[in-house]
């Protein structure tokens, strides 16, 4: 199906999740409420965008929108060739979204890199921890209100040696 029947019918049977249709460089991005993604994406996979390229997200802080935070979904149609972006806003007081990895199996990492670096939850994820910082890291440092040069959590990180052991130095 192409993008242009799947838009329409995804703004039909979700027309309240639907916050606005946009375009930006040729391509077409879809804005959502969060709570409405995966039945969203869902109709996007079944209906031909079959191939997740990128799951990331946006502090939208200083930018104002729907939201405090969006998570960006951008899709592929390997048939149609075919690319749309779906934004979907999380609450910045309660930044929780529904997990896609059932859907792509990549959302898997993908997921676990936002929930790490911007605190949103992926509700339903299989095994959501942090995979760059420590487990016990306090902040997340993507998000715009985060310090530019840290908390200076950098010197209680454990150092990792590598290459040449202890015994072997001169």
């Amino acid at each position: 199906m192409s993008l242009e029947k799947t838009t329409s019918h995804v703004k039909e049977r979700f027309s309240e999740a639907v916050l606005d249709v946009t375009e930006f460089a040729g391509e077409q991005i879809v804005h959502i409420k969060s709570g409405s993604v995966f039945d969203v994406l869902k109709i996007f996979r079944d209906e031909g965008f079959n191939f997740l390229a990128n799951l990331t997200a946006v502090d939208n802080l200083t930018l104002g929108g729907f939201e405090r935070y969006s998570v960006v979904y951008h899709l592929l149609s390997h048939g149609s060739v075919e690319r749309v972006t779906v934004k979907a806003y999380v609450a910045e007081d309660d930044p929780i979204i529904p997990s896609v990895e059932n859907l792509w199996k990549t959302a898997d990492w993908q997921e676990r890199e936002v929930y790490d670096l911007f605190g949103i939850t992926f509700e339903g994820h299989p095994n959501l921890v942090r995979i760059m910082n420590p487990e016990d890291y306090k902040g997340h440092p993507l998000r715009k209100d985060y310090p530019r040069k840290g908390k200076t959590e950098r010197t209680d990180f454990p150092v990792v040696e590598r290459g040449i052991s202890k015994e072997n130095k001169t």
